[in-house]
């Protein structure tokens, strides 16, 4: 669906030359939802706007929906961003009209006739979660009904790609969590391939696929959103992950509680996909003379399947067997206290 080869996008500068995106590849298949993350300055918004010809590339190709859009111009340029839409962080609405001549309006340029404009602008309102809304003007509308807007104006061209560009960093956690899930339905009703950029680690976590990571205009470190939250290679993954586990908090919290325990062991158990659904802690109870006591512990949902982390105590006669059995199921486990 969509290819990135070896590309570069190379600005000069008084101080020489500013490497934006630097020798990067990615494939992104057909209906997937690929986030790329990064913080300011690492590329990604530069790498989004070639995918729709915004920005071409110094060096390689983009394409996208079978058209090369690093080379293409003029009319096929424009017939290609019929199929490659984008919305944006702070809506870009048209302020002077209506959410529905909003959504209209890509319909009109397009020559679309005004029956067949109202059948679908009315279809993609009710997509979208708008009802009630449509004589609305932008300036009378919360900042995730406008994202919904742009989201449904997006979509009119019914696009094979959408693309978002910080779609959600103007709004409120609450919103956000709703326009993710506007964003993972719209995915599957549609099979709309959709590529994010952002810099919340909890957007990817949430909808995402897949990932790659970008710092300093290269992708350091990509692959399923479950396998890069469990083991996270880059330190500049490992900051994002933090984000989303709170590892530092839990570090706190541990050694609070370690200094509290004078016998027993602490351990911290992790879990991926199935197996954090397996009653692990049941197991451990029926089978050993031990006690148990949960210390803290999360499991976060991700497109791929959970993951998770627990802390236990573990005390009694058969603690050393228990440890054994634990160590030979299929999750990983890491005595912090022996």
């Amino acid at each position: 669906m969509i290819h990135i080869n070896r590309v570069k996008k190379i600005y000069p500068s008084k101080n020489g030359e500013v490497r934006a995106v630097d020798s990067v590849d990615l494939e992104i298949n057909q209906g997937e939802i690929f986030g790329i993350i990064g913080y300011s300055g690492a590329g990604k918004s530069t790498l989004i706007r070639m995918l729709n010809g915004l920005e071409i590339p110094t060096e390689g190709s983009v394409t996208v929906a079978g058209y090369e859009v690093s080379k293409i111009k003029g009319k096929k340029l424009r017939q290609a961003r019929q199929e490659i839409s984008m919305i944006f962080q702070h809506f870009n609405l048209l302020w002077s009209r209506t959410v529905k001549e909003n959504i209209s309006f890509p319909l009109e340029i397009a020559g679309v006739k005004k029956l067949d404009r109202d059948k679908k602008v009315d279809e993609l309102i009710k997509l979208v979660g708008l009802e009630g809304r449509e004589n609305a003007y932008p300036s009378q509308l919360s900042g995730g009904q406008k994202q919904r807007v742009g989201i449904a104006r997006a979509l009119a061209s019914d696009p094979k790609v959408l693309l978002c560009d910080e779609a959600t960093s103007a709004l409120d956690p609450q919103t956000t969590d709703a326009i993710l899930d506007l964003l993972v339905d719209i995915n599957k009703r549609l099979g709309l391939t959709i590529v994010l950029i952002t810099h919340e680690m909890h957007v990817i976590r949430k909808i995402c696929h897949r990932v790659a990571v970008m710092e300093n205009g290269k992708v350091v470190e990509s692959g399923p959103v479950i396998n890069v939250f469990k083991h996270p290679e880059a330190e500049i993954t490992k900051r994002f992950v933090q984000q989303v586990i709170e590892l530092e908090e839990t570090k706190d919290t541990i050694e609070h509680i370690v200094a509290h325990y004078t016998s027993g062991s602490i351990v911290m158990l992790g879990f991926v996909g199935e197996n954090a659904e397996q009653p692990i802690i049941t197991k451990l109870i029926r089978s050993f003379d031990i006690t148990v006591n949960i210390i803290q512990g999360k499991i976060s949902p991700t497109q791929n399947g959970s993951y998770g982390t627990l802390y236990i105590h573990l005390d009694g006669e058969q603690k050393d067997q228990a440890l054994q059995f634990l160590q030979s199921q299929e999750i990983s486990v890491e005595v912090i206290k022996k």
